[in-house]
């Protein structure tokens, strides 16, 4: 039986400065303990004026920071970067073995949140490469507006001629706005079918939130 060869998924980078951090790294924990026993051998417990307090508090407030600052080093220590290769998942995986992927896009104020751009964010996910069986994704409307509502209704038979349409011209960026304002004038003509399309969605949603204003 031959052996498949292991791809790996991302590739682990060490930050540059490593060894000079860990010098200051040191350096620094060795003058937070000296400042520490400075304080602890000097303090005065009946102290005129108050004085005695005000040591004690800058006592506390310097340990308090100096054991922030040495948990931190926990991430700090050893810090790497990882690269992902995307292209590999299916080198490594057949697609009848990827896992199956939930995407949950979220949205609260049809104001700040145009529905235009949280359909443009659903018709982007849903046209990831990735098996379609495999691939779910929720709304999740906080506001439970109708506009919202309208618009995922509109969007959904938009999305039978966009999916199709970046499946078969590996269409990048795959978010409909970002790819219609970057068009170039010698690509498909089946584009500028695709951006009215667009185009008379966004109409219809600016023309029922202006009915729902007036109302």
């Amino acid at each position: 039986m031959e052996k498949r060869e292991y791809y790996s998924l991302f590739e682990t980078t060490r930050a540059r400065g490593w060894f000079i951090y860990r010098v200051f790294a040191i350096f620094m924990f060795v003058a937070i303990c000296f400042i520490w026993f400075y304080r602890l051998s000097n303090i005065t417990i009946n102290g005129e004026d108050g004085k005695s307090w005000a040591w004690l508090g800058l006592f506390g407030a310097e340990l308090w920071f100096g054991l922030n600052w040495l948990f931190s080093q926990a991430l700090r220590w050893n810090l790497v970067f990882r690269k992902p290769f995307k292209t590999r998942l299916s080198q490594r995986y057949e697609e009848m073995n990827l896992p199956g992927v939930d995407i949950f896009v979220c949205t609260a104020d049809p104001d700040i949140e145009p529905p235009i751009m949280v359909m443009n964010t659903v018709l982007s996910v849903m046209a990831y490469d990735y098996p379609v069986e495999k691939l779910s994704v929720y709304l999740s409307d906080d506001a439970a507006s109708d506009i919202t509502f309208y618009a995922l209704l509109e969007a959904s038979t938009f999305a039978k001629h966009w999916l199709p349409f970046c499946k078969r011209f590996k269409v990048e960026p795959r978010s409909p706005a970002a790819y219609f304002n970057t068009l170039a004038s010698t690509t498909y003509p089946h584009d500028h079918n695709h951006a009215k399309h667009l185009e008379e969605i966004k109409v219809q949603i600016k023309v029922t939130n202006y009915l729902k204003i007036d109302v």
